[in-house]
């Protein structure tokens, strides 16, 4: 860790805990003119009145930041710890010397303090009046674990410092490191969590909500990033504002920079047909139309492409070991996230691995589809699940099982359409960020919306029953 070469706009916290300015951000970061009652070290603001119910083993763990790392208590003091992966840690804490600098990156500042007043203060006050006392400004305190590669450190931080200024995008403060531990300060959001969203948002919310991710998004693939773990948890939306900033970009990669050799997607149709003709498989099908396996030692080598995101949001050509991945596997991620939405099930995918993630596809699309997204990619797609048809399913049948209603409204199949443009099996095919801005679902919204009033367990046996009808249909077509 020690040769981490430091990315623009990092700077290093030497052991005395004297910061050295940054030189890079110095335009959006830069020091104002100083203020006495700070530079005194006078407290910023009574502590008690920003005090929240914290766990002792919450508690340990900042004690255990502040000692390890020199000279951060200074400037921040810890709060909470509201974020926790297998990357990194994150906590709220006040920014002590805020109104040292300029911060152009508080966009949402203003905003904030017409929606967020101050909490009330635990204890009574009895003389005085708080009317001249200074606002506590937060930040979000991000801890990279010792664990993560050096290289995935810094592009990280490079990234977030080329997308400073993009909408919706969690703007890159600064970020210092001591030793081996590194720690990047992100504005602090208030946001709802999206397991209290996903219950009440009416499609009106969901157009605010997508119109800020896709926003945020179009921005990312603007500069040929693929963020890789688009997911609600990484979308920070606060529904009062009905805004949203995207978090996390730990697992991000400029498009092309890890393409070890073209896949066949990126070929034309007539030599993914040559080729697929010419395989072993073509040549050698199985007498029963099903292979009875795979060889237990299999002398070919292994095909290896980036698989990185989470369980569930993961686009079938990730899941296909696509060696040319675009920004499109991101749009996949937000289908999934409009289809939660609309199906009011979160998580709507909820498969162990990527073999279970692809038999949920097929469920979906049938395997007559997913043979054919398979081959797109030299890949073979075989199942022997008896329950698993050839066709599939539509959309809206789909919204309208998992959401336990029998019609959809206007606005509800609108978005159906939206959605059949994110979730498509061919990436070439699938929306882009700036082609689903212009969709009819966001230029000329229909206002027709009702409260979602679905009993789950009222309508599971109508449900059930229309399956039954369907997979009936499905038997005498075949």
């Amino acid at each position: 860790m020690s040769a981490l070469r430091a990315a623009p706009g990092v700077f290093e916290l030497q052991r005395s805990s004297s910061f050295q300015e940054p030189q890079a951000l110095q335009p959006q970061y830069t020091l104002a003119e100083e203020d006495d009652s700070v530079a005194q070290g006078a407290a910023p603001q009574e502590e008690s009145e920003f005090e929240e119910e914290v766990d002792e083993s919450v508690r340990e763990d900042m004690r255990k930041l502040e000692d390890t790392f020199p000279g951060i208590s200074d400037r921040f003091r810890l709060v909470n710890r509201i974020g926790e992966g297998t990357f990194s840690t994150v906590y709220k804490a006040e920014d002590l010397h805020y109104d040292h600098y300029q911060n152009d990156w508080d966009i949402f500042d203003k905003a904030q303090q017409d929606t967020y007043d101050s909490p009330p203060s635990k204890r009574r006050r009895v003389q005085g009046d708080s009317s001249g006392r200074k606002k506590a400004r937060f930040v979000a305190l991000k801890k990279i674990y010792v664990t993560s590669s050096p290289l995935r450190i810094q592009n990280e931080l490079e990234l977030l410092h080329d997308l400073r200024g993009c909408g919706s995008v969690c703007p890159l403060i600064t970020a210092f490191r001591y030793q081996d531990q590194v720690v990047a300060v992100l504005p602090y959001f208030p946001h709802t969590d999206f397991r209290i969203q996903y219950r009440t948002f009416m499609v009106a919310d969901m157009r605010h909500y997508l119109r800020s991710l896709m926003t945020a998004l179009n921005s990312v693939h603007e500069h040929d990033i693929l963020h890789r773990d688009i997911k609600p948890t990484n979308f920070l939306y606060n529904p009062d504002l009905k805004e949203g900033v995207l978090v996390d970009f730990g697992l991000a990669e400029r498009q092309g920079s890890e393409y070890t050799s073209p896949c066949l997607c990126t070929h034309q149709n007539y030599v993914r047909r040559s080729r697929i003709l010419s395989s072993y498989y073509s040549k050698n099908p199985p007498s029963s139309g099903l292979s009875a396996g795979y060889p237990q030692k299999d002398s070919r080598p292994s095909r290896r492409a980036n698989r990185a995101g989470t369980r569930g949001f993961r686009a079938p050509e990730v899941l296909f070991k696509c060696t040319s991945q675009t920004t499109k596997i991101d749009m996949w991620s937000v289908g999934v996230i409009l289809l939660t939405l609309l199906g009011r099930r979160f998580p709507f995918f909820n498969s162990a691995d990527d073999i279970d993630a692809m038999i949920e596809m097929s469920s979906i699309f049938g395997t007559r589809r997913m043979k054919t997204a398979g081959a797109m990619h030299g890949q073979i797609f075989e199942t022997n699940i008896p329950t698993i048809g050839e066709k599939g399913y539509s959309w809206e049948k789909l919204v309208k099982w998992s959401s336990c209603v029998e019609d959809l409204t206007e606005s509800e199949e609108q978005a159906t359409r939206l959605l059949s443009g994110l979730m498509e099996l061919d990436p070439s095919k699938r929306l882009s960020a700036a082609e689903a801005l212009q969709h009819e679902f966001f230029t000329n919204p229909i206002h027709h919306d009702v409260e979602w009033g679905g009993n789950p367990e009222e309508s599971a046996d109508s449900a059930e029953e229309d399956e039954g009808e369907d997979e009936a249909d499905e038997v005498a077509m075949l």
